[in-house]
């Protein structure tokens, strides 16, 4: 397990090869750069997996409902063990496993697809309702951004978690306040978060999402909590750590240029875990 100085390295490593890998090709950057130090702390420290034995049915599950932040997942998987690190260069090409929304039925450890958004919240239902029929107290993480909770079917299935007390599920919302139109507050407001979700039946946690500690302590509670799902509403920056991309609309979707991306990997910094991806 990875302690909190480790967790920012390995954050800090994800964020550099979501860099090389959508400046390569096309991709979702930003967003996948906010939820850097979230998908280090799961995969590093949090969730109980097999990377060797991806099927383990006894296995935590990570559900990326907004799967095109698919790099920073691949990048944890990478380098947790899930397949090799020099697979990631081949993210979006023809037949890769590494597309640019993630298909589970071509990359074992990917519990869920993902592309048309809203619907993991839904999912990770149906599997904290199967661990309660086979006993297994397996926990279940579910991140979700900020603007997909514009969609119904999220707050369908906020009350079917809370109606069932599944209290196995953790839903983490990324909440940076940009969708691919710009601002959410302006394309369709969704505050006050925290209020809805405890509305609901929610036991409900605000932290900052890009500050390793307090994620780690959100989770401590999770797993401490019972009777209800916790909703953890995390405070996000669009392209933490990269001057120009931070709190920009445009890099939702957005590829850096070779020039961008160098200039973006020196301002993240070095990372001590791991190498560098080669460039190619």
């Amino acid at each position: 397990m990875a302690n909190t100085r480790e967790v920012k390295e390995i954050a800090k490593r994800i964020k550099r090869d979501v860099i090389q890998l959508t400046s390569k090709n096309t991709g979702h950057p930003g967003g996948a750069i906010g939820a850097a130090d979230i998908i280090a702390e799961l995969y590093f420290n949090r969730l109980h997996h097999r990377p060797s034995q991806p099927d383990w049915e006894d296995r935590d599950r990570f559900v990326l409902s907004n799967g095109h932040i698919c790099t920073a997942l691949y990048s944890a998987m990478a380098r947790s063990g899930y397949f090799p690190i020099e697979e990631l260069w081949t993210f979006r090409k023809l037949h890769s496993r590494l597309q640019g929304h993630p298909s589970r039925h071509d990359l074992p450890g990917l519990e869920t697809s993902a592309g048309p958004l809203g619907q993991g919240l839904s999912i990770a239902n149906g599997m904290a309702l199967a661990n309660r029929l086979r006993g297994s107290d397996a926990k279940i993480y579910c991140l979700v951004g900020d603007g997909e909770i514009q969609e119904g079917q999220v707050w369908e299935a906020a009350m079917t978690a809370a109606h069932h007390h599944l209290d196995q599920i953790a839903l983490i919302v990324s909440w940076n306040d940009i969708q691919i139109d710009g601002h959410v507050k302006d394309v369709m407001n969704i505050e006050p978060i925290a209020e809805k979700f405890k509305a609901f039946g929610w036991h409900t946690i605000e932290i900052d999402g890009n500050e390793v500690n307090e994620v780690k302590k959100a989770f401590d509670l999770f797993e401490q909590n019972t009777g209800a799902p916790t909703a953890i509403i995390a405070k996000t920056v669009i392209g933490k750590g990269v001057s120009f991309m931070e709190n920009e609309a445009i890099w939702h979707g957005k590829a850096p240029s070779t020039e961008e991306a160098t200039r973006a990997l020196e301002e993240i910094g070095t990372s001590s875990f791991g190498s560098d991806l080669i460039a190619k």
